[in-house]
Parts: structure tokens; sequence; C-alpha cells
């Protein structure tokens, strides 16, 4: 057996042939519900990341205070919005950091550019928020 056909075959064991089609049946509100379970999931497994965890801590107490700073329904949104966007940074950047070492623990350069990647855009969300959140100060404060 050849390379390509034993990993094919391997493939194929780790996920049953039947798996990939039967949320593909679902319709309407139960594929709704199927799906939501899916993002639950997500959200249980990002919460046992420690930087997506500390981001929650922090970031659920500033989007309350978001209602009491924004002084428009805008700008509480901006305010809000913008802490939801490094928690969605972050998950995307864990998602991309679990399947690169799924393929394998060893280094290698792409390994090491796309982690850094995802890392760069983490710390793009955060600047972001930290603009924001100083704009929406400087502007009730300053």
């Amino acid at each position: 057996m050849s390379k390509e056909s034993a990993r094919s075959a391997a493939d194929d064991r780790a996920v049953p042939a039947h798996e990939g089609l039967v949320h593909k049946q679902r319709q309407g509100l139960a594929r709704l519900i199927h799906a939501a379970s899916f993002s639950l999931a997500g959200l249980r497994a990002g919460l046992k990341e420690p930087a997506f965890r500390l981001e929650v801590i922090v970031g659920v107490p500033m989007i309350a205070a978001s209602f009491w700073l924004g002084q428009h329904g805008i700008e509480v949104l901006l305010l809000a919005g913008s802490v939801v966007l490094v928690m969605i940074v972050e998950l995307l950047n864990t998602a991309i950091e679990s399947a690169l070492d799924r393929v394998g623990l060893q280094w290698h350069d792409l390994t090491k550019r796309a982690k850094d990647l995802g890392s760069a855009a983490v710390l793009l969300a955060l600047l972001l928020c930290l603009a924001t959140w100083a704009m929406a100060l400087w502007s009730r404060f300053g």
C-alpha cells in the first residue's frame, strides 16, 4: 500500500462516513439547534484557554460598563463591539494554533509564521479596543 493510500485510509477511519452527512439532513430549527451546540462547545473549549478566559474576565465587565460610558447607542455598540472583537479574534487565533498543533508539533517556518500572524491579529484587535475606549473616556471626562 502506498503512503498516499495509507494516509487516505487513516483519514477515513478518523471520522465515520455517516458523521459528515447527518447534519446536512437537518433543516430549519433542528439544524440551527444542532449548529448552536457546536458553537457552545467552541465557547467551552475557548474558556479552557488562559488567554481567552482572561479576555472574558476583563471583557464582560467592560461590556457592562459600555452601557454607562457610551453617550449614544452607536458609542455603546462601538465600545462593546471592540471588546467582543478581541474575543472573536482570540478564538480564531486559538483555532489556527490548534489546527497547526494537530498537524505536528515539530518546528516549521510556516507554522511559526501562521501562529505569529494570528498573534498579530489579536494584538491589532486589542489596540483597536484600547483606542476605542480611550477616545470614549476622553470624550466623557477629558
